[in-house]
């Protein structure tokens, strides 16, 4: 029979186990909305930029990136506002996800 001898260390036992921090998240539904609203709010302040300071306009960089767009009309405006929205959720439902993914698997690997 072995014996084990234990010392008492009175400060052994004082700190308390972390806790596990949750991995960051980005929820798609706000991410998108929000990005998506940026880049229409955007749009419509580069619209509104042109139009005031014509010599410097910004349109003929526009029509490679939005498809359809034509300096200006209303039905031109409001395609390139929908397009730009969507840009946003574009970006949204590709970079959320591999985020939320990325930062799981680190926090997982962290551990």
């Amino acid at each position: 029979m072995s014996r084990t001898a234990y010392t008492f260390d009175p400060y052994a036992d004082t700190e308390a186990p972390t806790p596990a921090r949750p991995a960051p998240h980005i929820p798609v539904v706000p991410f998108g909305t929000s990005l998506g609203l940026f880049l229409a709010v955007t749009f419509v302040l580069c619209v509104l930029f042109d139009l005031w300071f014509p010599a410097l306009a910004m349109n003929s960089a526009w029509a490679p990136l939005l498809p359809g767009f034509a300096w200006i009309s209303w039905s031109s405006f409001f395609l390139g506002l929908g397009e730009t929205f969507a840009y946003g959720w574009f970006v949204a439902v590709i970079f959320a996800p591999l985020f939320n993914l990325l930062a799981a698997r680190q926090s997982r690997g962290a551990r």
